[in-house]
């Protein structure tokens, strides 16, 4: 299993996006990662803003891709995913929910410029109020 050290110095690919990692938490016994990204909500409006990306990820599933020299998300926290080759597309364009590489998500709009991509099956934990706490979520 990847330390705290191992997340710090490397990105994690998600969506065809490069997260940076922010910290651990613990919730219900099951040590979570969480990873930030900030970005332009579109080039296109006139005044776009921020907005402030978080993915929270059991540490367990975060596999290391030497090759490619970055962390991708695995369930079974052995096997490296297919690099996907789908166009990238805007945040809000996406789906809130969603599959990748085996795993249902949910995106989650904290507020209108913080956004939160989660397992399905953590995502009412996590969204708790102490464990949104301690995960760092607006």
């Amino acid at each position: 299993m990847l330390t705290a050290s191992d997340l710090e110095v490397n990105v994690l690919e998600f969506r065809q996006r490069s997260y940076q990692f922010d910290r651990l938490a613990t919730v219900e016994g099951t040590e979570l990662a969480v990873f930030a990204r900030t970005e332009t909500e579109s080039e296109s409006q006139f005044r776009p803003r921020l907005l402030h990306l978080r993915l929270v990820v059991p540490l367990a599933w975060i596999v290391q891709d030497e090759q490619a020299d970055l962390l991708r998300v695995a369930k079974d926290g052995r096997a490296l995913p297919m690099a996907p080759n789908a166009p990238v597309v805007e945040v809000r364009a996406e789906r809130p929910e969603f599959k990748e590489d085996g795993v249902a998500w949910r995106r989650v709009e904290r507020t209108s410029e913080a956004l939160v991509y989660l397992p399905a099956e953590w995502a009412d934990r996590a969204l708790a109020p102490p464990a949104a706490q301690a995960l760092g979520l607006p």
